[in-house]
C-alpha cells in the first residue's frame, strides 16, 4: 500500500487527478505522521487539525468536480513561525511575543498565495528566536532535534520545517533564510531546499534583518520546490523590494538538464574551509556525475574573502533592531545568545554598517563577475554533518557563534544569489550530506534545472529517516 506521507507534492497531485487518494486522506496521513514525530522530534509549535481537515474536505469536493483552485489544491504545507498566517498568533519562537497583543488576520505574501492555490495548512514549526541562529532551539518551543538521529541538531533555523518535510508531516515548508536557514537544515535532515534570488519571494513585514532574508521551498526535491516557486514566486504590493513576475514556469523549465553548463567546483573555497572527508567525498561524487551527464566542469574557487564581519555587523545591527522595543523584564526572557548578539550590534555606529555594505557591494561585484564565466557554482552546503542537539556550534571546534561552521552559506545573502542544498548522501552514521548549487541572480532557474538533474540521475537523495511512533 502507498504510504502517503512518503509522496511529493507533484505525485499526490497525480493522485488526486486520478482519483487513487483524497486530500482528506492525504492530510489525516500527514495529521498522524506529525503527532507521531512531535514528542520525539518537536518540530512543531502548534498543529491545527480541525482547520486542516476543513480545508482538505472543501478541496476533496472541488477535485470532485473537477475544478481544483490552483497549483497546490489539497497539499498539506507547513509554514515556519516566523511568517504571519492569520488565524494564528505567530510567536518567533520568543517569549517576549504576546500572543494576546496582535490581531493575527493577516497572512504573509508566500502564505497568501499558498492559501489562493488551495493549499492545506497543517500547523506552524519551529524556529529559534527570531531566527537568529543556525540551529533550531528557543525559550519558548525547546530543542528541535534530527530526524535522522534525535540526538543531532536539526540546524536551522528553519528547523522544524526541514523535520517535518523528512518525516512526511507535508511535502512542503515554507522557510526562510537570512545566512543558510533553509540550506542548513536541509543539509542536516536530508531535503531540499532553495533560497530565491532576493524579492523573487516577497516578504512583509519587511524583515528586520533587511535584505539579507529571505523566504524559500523547504521540499522532498527539487520538482516540488519548482512547483512551490511557482506558487509563490509572484510580487506583492506590500513588499516593495519584490521582482516582477517570473519569465516563465519554474516547473516547466525543469526538462532543460545540465548539458553544456559551465560549472565551478569549488570544494573549500581556496582552502579557507575545513571540510570533513565524508562530506568532501559525497560532494565530488555528485559533481562528477553532473559532468557524466554533459556539464563543462572546472574546479575552480570563487574570488571571495571570507565576509563574516560585515555579516556580523549587518546581522546583529538587525537582531538589535528586532528586539529594540522590548523593555528590561522582556529581555530576560530572551535566548542568551541573542541577547549578546543584540548588545554587540546597539553599538555599531551608521559608518560601520555603511562600511559593512560596502563590502556587501564588492561581494556582489565580484561574484558579478564570476558568473559571466561560469553558470552555476558548486560548493558543499556544510563543512560538517549535523553535531549535538542543543548547542549552537559543535563541541570542541572553536568556534563562538554559528557562522564559524557555515562559511559556504551566509556570503549568498550578502550578494542575494539564488542558492540550493541538494541530498546527496550520508556520512558513516547515516547523517545526510548537502551539496550547495548557486548561481547569478534572477537565475533560479539555472540552480532548479541542475538540482533537478542530479535528482533523476538518482545522485540526490539521503536515507529516509525512521519516524517514531509510527
Amino acid at each position: 500500500m502507498t504510504e502517503l506521507t512518503d509522496l511529493t507534492a507533484v505525485r499526490l497531485l497525480d493522485g488526486y487527478r486520478k482519483g487513487e487518494w483524497s486530500p482528506v486522506e492525504a492530510t489525516r496521513a500527514a495529521l498522524e505522521r506529525a503527532e507521531a514525530i512531535q514528542p520525539e522530534v518537536n518540530a512543531f509549535v502548534r498543529l491545527t487539525a480541525e482547520d486542516a481537515l476543513e480545508r482538505a474536505r472543501e478541496s476533496e469536493e472541488r477535485w470532485r468536480r473537477g475544478e481544483p483552485r490552483g497549483l497546490i489544491d489539497g497539499v498539506p504545507v507547513t509554514v515556519k513561525d516566523i511568517l504571519l498566517q492569520r488565524g494564528a498568533p505567530t510567536l518567533r519562537g520568543s517569549k517576549a511575543v504576546d500572543p494576546a497583543a496582535g490581531r493575527w488576520d493577516e497572512d504573509a505574501p508566500s502564505v497568501a498565495r499558498l492559501r489562493e492555490h488551495g493549499a492545506v495548512f497543517l500547523g506552524k514549526t519551529t524556529t529559534p528566536e527570531y531566527g537568529w541562529k543556525g540551529v533550531t532551539d528557543s525559550p519558548l518551543s525547546g530543542v528541535t532535534r534530527n530526524p535522522h538521529d534525535p540526538s543531532r541538531t536539526a540546524g536551522g533555523s528553519s528547523g522544524g520545517s526541514a523535520a517535518a518535510v523528512a518525516l512526511g508531516a507535508g511535502p512542503l515548508s515554507l522557510g526562510t533564510d537570512g545566512g543558510g536557514s533553509v540550506r542548513i537544515p536541509a543539509s542536516f535532515c536530508g531535503i531540499f531546499a532553495l533560497k530565491p534570488t532576493y524579492g523573487r519571494v516577497p516578504l512583509y513585514p519587511a524583515s528586520a534583518f533587511g535584505t539579507l532574508a529571505h523566504v524559500g521551498p523547504m521540499t522532498r526535491d527539487a520538482a516540488d520546490a519548482a512547483l512551490l516557486m511557482d506558487v509563490i514566486g509572484h510580487p506583492d504590493s506590500r513588499d516593495w523590494s519584490a521582482l516582477a513576475p517570473p519569465p516563465g514556469s519554474y516547473t516547466e523549465g525543469l526538462a532543460g538538464g545540465v548539458r553544456g553548463l559551465r560549472v565551478a567546483y569549488s570544494p573549500s573555497l581556496g582552502g579557507q574551509v575545513a571540510v570533513q572527508p565524508a562530506v568532501a567525498r559525497a560532494v565530488r561524487r555528485a559533481v562528477e556525475r553532473l559532468a557524466e551527464l554533459g556539464a563543462y566542469v572546472t574546479e575552480t574557487d570563487p574570488d571571495l574573502t571570507d565576509p563574516v564581519e560585515a555579516f556580523h555587523t549587518l546581522w546583529f545591527s538587525g537582531a538589535a533592531r528586532v528586539t529594540q522595543h522590548l523593555g528590561p523584564p522582556q529581555r530576560e526572557l530572551l535566548d542568551p545568545g541573542l541577547r549578546e548578539i543584540c548588545a554587540r550590534g546597539a553599538r555599531y555606529s551608521a559608518l560601520d554598517y555603511l562600511a559593512a555594505v560596502d563590502v556587501r557591494m564588492d561581494l556582489g561585484r565580484r561574484m558579478g563577475r564570476f558568473h559571466d564565466t561560469y553558470d552555476l557554482l558548486v560548493t558543499p552546503t556544510l563543512p560538517l554533518t549535523a553535531f549535538e542537539a542543543g548547542a549552537e556550534v559543535p563541541k570542541g571546534s572553536g568556534h563562538r557563534r554559528w557562522t564559524g561552521w557555515t562559511p559556504f552559506t551566509y556570503p549568498f545573502n550578502m550578494t542575494q544569489q539564488p542558492a540550493a542544498s541538494v541530498p546527496v548522501g550520508a556520512d558513516g552514521d547515516g547523517l545526510p550530506i548537502g551539496l550547495q548549487l548557486v548561481a547569478a541572480r534572477h537565475r533560479d532557474d539555472l540552480v532548479l534545472r541542475a538540482a533537478h538533474a542530479l535528482y533523476e540521475a538518482g545522485a540526490a537523495f539521503a536515507g529516509r529517516p525512521t519516524p517514531s511512533g509510527s
